[in-house]
């Protein structure tokens, strides 16, 4: 096992066991954080409180990377889901403006997270693009979600291959992959519930062939098989990738 992602949200302030059963797994492996609840693309203010605590949680477990979704999730309230911004210079504006004030307070770089998304606001930007700019203009970090380039290329009629081609490889810091839902021949659903897709292990092989070898999360949220199952897809999946990685160092 190379590396654990949590959430942090599910760890702060819950007492002395959980400290330790955290304590002993960063010993053990690295581990990253992924947030659930910052709603950087929002019109709500930035709850810095929160921030102050995600930041001594951070520090007490020597956890240097902090993930979040680009996306926003609270209108005068938490909505449970994850909403897409609009495609916009003015949102693309609004989000980099929040996303440095988040890095000056838990002084590490944000590592944004590509998110799969259904229907679509007003747009002046394709998400390639609006991506990019918000990477460049907040000097901030990628987290590739291969599942939801899938998923949204399939849903939205775009070239997968072409978008993991468009992003800047010095941005990507690790990336996820996941399982997904055929609704329709022209309708997925990530839901983080199956196994990963060969077309999902194919464009992984892709982005690690254009960008370099990166980390990669395995996420599973429900449906959650035997720990076995489990490892075993791990190992199958990091079978696949290690020939290219060697064909890499090679290069």
């Amino acid at each position: 096992m190379a590396q654990w992602e949590i959430a942090p949200e599910n760890w702060m302030g819950r007492g002395n066991l959980a400290e330790y059963q955290l304590d002993y797994l960063r010993d053990h492996y690295p581990i990253s954080s992924h947030g659930l609840s910052l709603s950087i693309g929002s019109q709500d203010p930035l709850d810095e409180t929160f921030l102050l605590r995600l930041k001594a949680f951070l520090d007490r477990f020597s956890i240097n990377r902090y993930s979040e979704h680009l996306s926003y999730c609270s209108v005068g309230g938490h909505l449970y889901d994850l909403l897409p911004i609009p495609f916009t210079e003015a949102a693309a504006e609004h989000v980099i403006a929040r996303v440095r004030r988040v890095q000056e307070i838990i002084e590490r770089p944000l590592v944004l997270e590509n998110i799969s998304y259904y229907a679509s606001a007003a747009t002046e930007l394709d998400e390639l693009s609006f991506i990019k700019r918000i990477l460049q203009g907040a000097d901030c970090e990628l987290l590739l979600d291969v599942n939801n380039v899938y998923v949204n290329s399939i849903n939205h009629g775009y070239d997968a291959r072409q978008f993991i081609r468009g992003l800047p490889s010095s941005r990507i810091t690790y990336g996820h992959i996941a399982g997904h839902h055929e609704e329709a021949p022209d309708l997925l659903i990530d839901t983080h519930g199956a196994g990963v897709k060969p077309a999902v292990v194919e464009l992984l092989h892709l982005a690690q062939q254009v960008h370099g070898p990166f980390a990669v999360v395995l996420e599973r949220d429900f449906n959650i098989p035997p720990l076995g199952e489990l490892l075993n897809e791990l190992y199958e999946l990091d079978q696949q990738l290690q020939p290219l990685g060697e064909a890499l160092d090679d290069k």
